[in-house]
């Protein structure tokens, strides 16, 4: 097999570009068009699990494709609750020797009691993130259609809907444009004339159905539009903007976002819309009206008064005027080229093949229930390519991380406030940026974890007297550091530490020297903290943090709350190594450096259990904890994603971690389920990975749409799941690129081009039979690169041109 060039592949881009913007695409299926790359369906979304996601990084949509009253439901990655606030709790010093003192006497319920006092946040709950509300567009004369099709077609980033009526053939096109920071809606009517009315709708309050889920709607409610109308715009020349035959009309929202746990309200937004058609436009207090039109293109910008975590004195209706007026300068054609040039910078180049099943050809949602019956290999291509395309979406230099949901939230009561969870969640969103070649998603991570290093800093200090920084286990928009929700979830110091363990790694993808630049810092800082706050283990062990939890899990003495447990000493262990390599590559702190590195040999060890577990505890309490099968997997950490335990270096721990899985159970929820095919695949149990991931395809964990089903939705099972696909195929760890690692019988040929290894290396990989048939690697001129692939070992050096090629 030969896989493709670079020259052969810029001449398709560029060809499919040109076509793409030239006009609104008829249906798939009726042009002919093969595309394994688009989820699509043959009936409207019922429910929000059904909609299509468009997103710039920014700004969010979820698209309906109704044919009687079409819903765009809006968000903007700023337009959370409340305002800048410090939660730090004064009391927390002076109570920590006593909790630590209560821990080391194995008085467990003291200690929860005294922190959950004295430690805790003050307000206890973090802001929330929220919806803008929704566009409606409700047509006239709305029929059932003869023939009706919606996609998302994720090799442009743009949403489609198309259908026919006795009044003509209707075509919708929607994307989220980066670099005109507007979400853009077309409406064609061909045969016919097209008529709606466009109005706001303000958020809402959502239900949510999960067995863990316990979120309030009261102390939650975020973003209502308390003061909307419609405006006039100076763009219009002063004057009141009533109906305008064939022209552009502007309609603007204004709000304010609400106060929560206590904490003032201090963001406004804007919503502005802008109609062009060559039609009759008629704008209201209450709605848009459009009439006899054959195209309408619809230009939406948002923003928020936000300028960092501190400052919130932004202008919002000054900046969605100027997006909105400079993107209403270009045509539709010229909207859309730039739209999928841009897109296309970032998702093209990686390509994944697993063969084809018999349901490969049905509708997306028909394939995700389909799953359960036999395995459709295209499908979990198609899982991995879709995670690739809702990162692009949702995370871009500039713009705020992904959150628990991407940018994607309908409501005013997100589940879980729609945070930063750092014990898991946020890290496992961006596992998949390095290896499938987003480094550039990074960046708003690296930023946020800049300014949580400042809030935390002074977190460090109120409540540990400690130098460098420290954040628990939740963030919000606002970069609160302290622990939060109570001691059994929050009182974990390690939040900052998995941060930057998690940028270090993409780093390790991408050897970018300005982002290392960044993040030696934040590296350095952490570290000065667990310098200052590492204790001696009463039992001579080792060094261990205190207090602490195993997240979220409860030990046998009716808390969580404890010293040491597994996870904290194995990332502190690879914060203490990372920052050593870093320092010692910058040439910078060599003092500083000895000391960490001697620090680090003296954390106490990773332990196996009576019964051969891998134990989450420095004591041997795994048997007795009360939920047996629990979501995290945290002691785990150490197996993936870091590579502290792997099959090469340290096989019984590997052995004691295959145990514990074999415990814990292969279903949880979706993120759980997820975490779990990354640990399988890193042990090399390829079929075992893959029976979990079928499981994680299915209806029970993923939504029609294909959103993870936690349930409620959660973002981080569709970028873990996506990572498990990778791991499956290459690994990279420990010096070496592992290639077939964890390869399931039920993928025995196939190929993945363009996926990325530690030391910017890039890869080409096929295989046939379940043996590897073509690998090409590129690089640096000369780079040697180790290839690992079942008992074989090898060093290769790259030629002049930097790159490998074998074939068998």
């Amino acid at each position: 097999m030969v896989l493709s060039g670079k020259t052969s592949r810029r001449a398709v881009l560029a060809g499919m570009v040109a076509a793409s913007a030239a006009g609104v695409s008829a249906p798939a299926g009726a042009k002919g068009r093969a595309s394994d790359n688009r989820l699509w369906y043959r009936k409207p979304a019922a429910r929000w699990e059904e909609a299509l996601p468009v997103g710039n990084g920014r700004l969010g949509a979820m698209v309906f494709g109704r044919t009687g009253q079409e819903r765009l439901q809006l968000n903007e990655d700023t337009l959370w609750s409340g305002g800048p606030y410090t939660p730090d709790s004064p009391d927390a010093l002076a109570a920590l020797p006593e909790v630590r003192r209560l821990i080391a006497d194995g008085r467990y319920k003291e200690a929860t009691d005294l922190a959950s006092a004295k430690m805790m946040a003050r307000p206890l709950s973090q802001m929330a993130y929220g919806t803008l509300g929704d566009l409606l567009l409700t047509f006239d004369e709305a029929a059932v259609p003869d023939r009706y099709e919606r996609e998302l077609d994720i090799e442009t980033a743009i949403a489609g809907v198309y259908y026919q009526t006795p009044g003509g053939t209707i075509r919708r096109e929607a994307f989220a444009s980066a670099p005109d920071q507007v979400v853009v809606v077309r409406l064609e009517s061909e045969g016919g004339k097209l008529g709606f009315d466009l109005a706001y709708r303000g958020p809402r309050e959502v239900k949510y159905t999960a067995a863990n889920y316990s979120g309030s709607p009261t102390n939650l409610a975020v973003n209502h539009a308390t003061d909307w109308a419609q405006h006039e715009d100076p763009g219009t020349n002063g004057d009141n903007i009533r109906t305008r035959p064939a022209g552009t009309n502007v309609w603007l929202i204004t709000g304010r976002n609400t106060a929560s746990q206590g904490i003032a309200a201090n963001l406004t937004f804007a919503l502005r819309v802008q109609v062009v058609s060559d039609g009759q436009v008629s704008v209201s207090e209450s709605y848009v009206s459009v009439r006899g039109a054959r195209t309408a293109t619809l230009l939406i910008s948002a923003a928020t008064s936000y300028v960092n975590f501190r400052d919130t004195s932004g202008d919002p209706v000054a900046i969605v005027r100027r997006q909105g007026e400079a993107a209403a300068r270009k045509s539709y054609t010229q909207l859309k080229r730039d739209h999928i040039s841009d897109y296309q910078g970032l998702f093209a180049g990686f390509t994944v093949d697993f063969g084809r099943g018999a349901s490969a050809d049905l509708p997306t949602d028909q394939r995700i229930v389909a799953t359960e019956a036999a395995d459709d290999p295209a499908l979990a291509a198609l899982y991995l390519q879709y995670a690739r395309y809702l990162l692009i979406s949702s995370s871009r230099p500039g713009t705020q991380p992904a959150n628990l949901q991407g940018i994607w939230n309908e409501g005013t009561n997100p589940p879980w406030g729609s945070k930063y969870t750092i014990n898991i969640n946020t890290e496992m969103n961006y596992w998949l940026a390095g290896p499938a070649g987003l480094s550039p998603c990074v960046e708003p991570l690296l930023r946020l974890t800049e300014e949580l290093a400042v809030s935390g800093a002074a977190t460090a200090k109120t409540m540990y007297n400690a130098r460098g920084w420290v954040a628990h286990h939740n963030t919000d928009l606002w970069r609160a550091a302290a622990p939060i929700d109570g001691p059994l979830w929050g009182l974990w110091p390690c939040g900052g530490a998995w941060l930057c363990n998690t940028l270090w790694d993409q780093y390790d993808y991408s050897r970018d020297a300005a982002m290392l630049s960044r993040l030696y810092p934040l590296m350095r800082d952490a570290s000065l903290f667990f310098l200052d706050t590492l204790i001696e283990d009463p039992g001579g062990r080792g060094l261990i943090t205190s207090p602490s939890v195993s997240p979220e899990n409860t030990h046998p003495f009716g808390s969580s709350v404890c010293a040491g447990p597994a996870m904290d000493r194995q990332i502190v262990r690879d914060l203490f190594h990372h920052t050593v390599a870093a320092g010692k590559g910058l040439g910078q702190d060599t003092d500083l450096l000895a000391q960490i590195e001697t620090t680090a040999a003296r954390i106490a060890p990773d332990r196996i259990g009576k019964t051969g577990q891998f134990q989450e505890w420095l004591e041997d309490w795994d048997d007795a904890a009360p939920e047996p099968q629990h979501r995290h997997i945290s002691h785990l950490y150490a197996l993936f994603p870091s590579s502290q335990v792997n099959p090469r270096d340290t096989p019984e721990l590997v052995k004691a971690a295959q145990v514990t899985l074999e415990r814990r159970g292969d279903l949880s929820t979706g993120w759980a389920t997820a975490w779990r095919i990354n640990c399988w695949a890193r042990t090399g149990e390829g079929d075992h990975a893959h029976r979990i991931l079928k499981s994680l395809l299915g209806p029970q964990r993923t939504y029609p749409n294909m959103f993870d089903a936690h349930p409620p939705f959660q973002i981080d099972g569709n970028f873990g799941g996506a990572m498990g696909i990778m791991e499956m195929i290459v690994q990279s760890w420990g010096g070496e690129i592992h290639l077939l690692p964890a390869m399931p019988s039920a993928w025995p040929s196939g190929r993945l081009k363009g996926v990325h290894a530690r030391g910017n290396i890039r890869l080409d990989i096929a295989w046939t039979g379940g043996k590897l048939m073509a690998l090409k690697v590129y690089g640096r001129p000369a780079q040697e690169v180790v290839l690992r692939h079942g008992g074989d070992v090898r060093t290769v050096r790259l030629d002049s041109c930097g790159i490998y090629q074998m074939k068998a």
